[in-house]
């Protein structure tokens, strides 16, 4: 287990948050804070059969494991890097004679982890995971109900040959999942595919406007017994400049939440009252609440309640919609909504923003460039006043953005998105994270397309008419339930 540019950080005690992290020394935007392994990860249920088991890529036809018929791998080297973490779990699936469920299977690759390695396998590893909050004791009853029912089928999959553990134990491991899974992506960023023990993250606390972000990236390599495995390695980024002593801070939710609905989220899921300046002072709650004023009049209470009450009976029809596979419902249900909003609203609002994305998302998917492209710019603009100017979320949709307009054609505002994007992703995910690699291909592309567009309009449409005609685009990937906005894992 590699540990790198942990002389960049130390724990320290906080006032009110216990323990955490700050910068040893002067750290920049797009700094590598630190980067770190993980200590054990799986798959999530849900994507067992379409992910990678070693190095959690998407991927078709994948290799099943011959023994436990569950372990799904790239190839035979993906499976031999990750036997030595499968082993003992291929043994227990077989004698269990079916795969138990997600946090089961990393309480299990934990256990085995400390039984081989112990509880700390670098130098550089700055605290164990029995010095970890579990908040067992401050579950309520119905999570407490979930927790045995866990510790009962992880008593009977565990191996009886080997070492016992008692329920303390067990139950503590299944706390510190709950309060400390970090959600893993795919190769791409943009589905979380499963979750993973990062002990070094978990001591980073949570502010909603921090000034470091955390990002997997599957673009680094590392030779493993003369074999070249991809590790799945987070690395925690700086979002701009941190003095020496700075407390390093993540946001465990995605900001676009009012305030007391972000404290709720974190009260629930970690057991801790936010008290972020953002949080405190409800900075920019205004804004995700904004009505339109058209020369200084604002419409009245009674017009707000009634819009804002179809957008959200809107949201729940058209989250049905996508769950059923019908997309053009789903643009139906988002015109209408859009049609009432528009006149009310602000660009800020947070129910005109959520309308928008699936809106530009899923008109994209159908090919509707051209309708598609105009939402995502009226979302951006919205993100633009709300997050951090370094967001990972507002980078992704800048860039989603700047993909829809050059296939719409307009290669002006497009090759400027995908500038845009590029500047925030260099920063949150870094020149070798592979989405970064993407992206600077296709801003050399629509920059070679933008000084042909710009010498002769004429020209530039006509031949992308006939390149369109010999190679038409092909379909969007179906579009995601959920972007990753979340940083750990939601129960």
């Amino acid at each position: 287990m590699t540990l790198e540019n942990m002389d960049n950080v130390e724990v320290f005690d906080t006032e009110q948050k216990g323990r955490g992290l700050r910068a040893a020394k002067e750290l920049w935007a797009g700094d590598v804070v630190f980067a770190e392994p993980s200590f054990a990860a799986v798959v999530f249920d849900s994507l067992a059969n379409q992910v990678c088991h070693s190095c959690f890529r998407r991927q078709e036809n994948l290799h099943r494991c011959g023994q436990c018929k569950f372990a799904q791998y790239c190839d035979r080297t993906c499976q031999r890097a990750c036997w030595e973490e499968h082993k003992h779990e291929c043994a227990a699936i077989k004698k269990y004679a079916k795969p138990p469920n997600e946090n089961i299977r990393l309480a299990a690759r934990i256990l085995w982890r400390i039984e081989k390695d112990g509880g700390v396998v670098s130098d550089g590893q700055l605290t164990t995971l029995d010095k970890l909050e579990d908040h067992v004791a401050d579950m309520p009853e119905e999570d407490l109900k979930e927790l045995k029912i866990d510790v009962h089928n992880f008593l009977d999959y565990w191996p009886h040959g080997g070492r016992q553990y008692n329920v303390d134990c067990i139950s503590h491991i299944f706390g510190v999942i709950n309060c400390n899974g970090f959600t893993l992506s795919d190769q791409r960023g943009l589905q979380a595919v499963g979750v993973g023990i990062f002990p070094n993250l978990c001591l980073v606390n949570h502010d909603c406007w921090p000034n470091c972000t955390v990002i997997l990236n599957h673009g680094n390599q590392t030779a493993l017994n003369s074999i070249y495995h991809t590790q799945r390695r987070i690395e925690l980024r700086s979002l701009g400049k941190i003095a020496e002593g700075e407390e390093l801070t993540v946001s465990y939710v995605d900001f676009l939440h009012l305030s007391k609905d972000r404290q709720q989220l974190l009260k629930q899921q970690y057991f801790f009252d936010c008290t972020c300046e953002h949080c405190t002072k409800q900075i920019k709650d205004d804004l995700m609440m904004a009505t339109k004023e058209v020369e200084d009049q604002k419409p009245s209470d009674e017009v707000v309640k009634e819009v804002t009450e179809h957008s959200l009976k809107a949201l729940e029809k058209i989250e049905k919609a996508r769950t059923e596979g019908n997309y053009h419902e789903v643009v139906k249900v988002c015109r209408e909504c859009l049609e009432k909003q528009e006149p009310v609203l602000a660009d800020t609002h947070l129910y005109q923003l959520r309308i928008l994305s699936v809106a530009s998302e899923v008109l994209s998917y159908l090919q509707f460039y051209a309708e598609a492209a105009g939402y995502a710019r009226m979302m951006v603009e919205g993100y633009m006043k709300l997050y951090h100017p370094n967001n990972a979320q507002l980078g992704m949709a800048t860039m989603r953005s700047g993909v829809t307009h050059w296939h719409a054609g307009l290669i002006e505002v497009g090759h400027g998105m995908i500038c845009k994007a590029y500047a925030i992703l260099m920063i949150t995910h870094g020149p070798s994270h592979s989405i970064t690699k993407d992206l600077e291909a296709m801003r050399m592309q629509t920059e070679m397309e933008l000084r042909m567009f710009q010498q002769n309009e004429y020209v530039y449409h006509t031949m992308r008419e006939a390149a369109l005609k010999n190679r038409p685009m092909s379909m969007m990937a179906e579009p995601l339930e959920e972007g990753i906005k979340s940083l750990f894992r939601k129960k």
